[in-house]
């Protein structure tokens, strides 16, 4: 692994462990920025926001948890693709409605944009729909 890999690849946990942008921060500029077209988060503008959300979330499923699926480097591009599995149940408070003890396991890809060392830019792909609706949420 390259330095730029291991510095995603450190961001990918910190971040899926949810630990917040008080952990993530080191591995990111701090004007990070997000994407995503998936309607529950597609409002997030920047990293740090998605990974405090990423932290509230882990609250509403305390269970929750990925395998990384496919973890691959773009150096001319500074880039690197992680792919994943989300699993998780709502039995925590927060959420839409009150815990429905119904549990989702969703698939997601991360494009994640580094420069200078540094996280820059963040892409999630994520069928947000189909995981809502999982968890009893849609």
């Amino acid at each position: 692994m390259t330095a730029t890999s291991d510095t995603a690849h450190a961001f990918f946990e910190a971040c899926e462990s949810g630990k917040g942008w008080a952990e993530c921060a080191q591995y990111c500029d701090a004007d990070a920025t997000f994407s995503a077209q998936s309607g529950a988060i597609a409002d997030i503008a920047t990293l740090a926001d998605y990974t405090e959300w990423m932290k509230g979330l882990l609250g509403i499923l305390p269970d929750g948890a990925y395998e990384l699926t496919a973890f691959a480097e773009d150096i001319e591009r500074e880039t690197v693709v992680a792919s994943a599995v989300f699993t998780g149940t709502h039995t925590g408070e927060g959420g839409p409605v009150p815990p429905t003890g119904q549990a989702a396991k969703s698939d997601y890809v991360y494009v994640i944009k580094l420069s200078g060392g540094k996280v820059s830019h963040m892409t999630k792909v994520w069928n947000d729909g189909w995981a809502l609706k999982q968890l009893g949420w849609a």
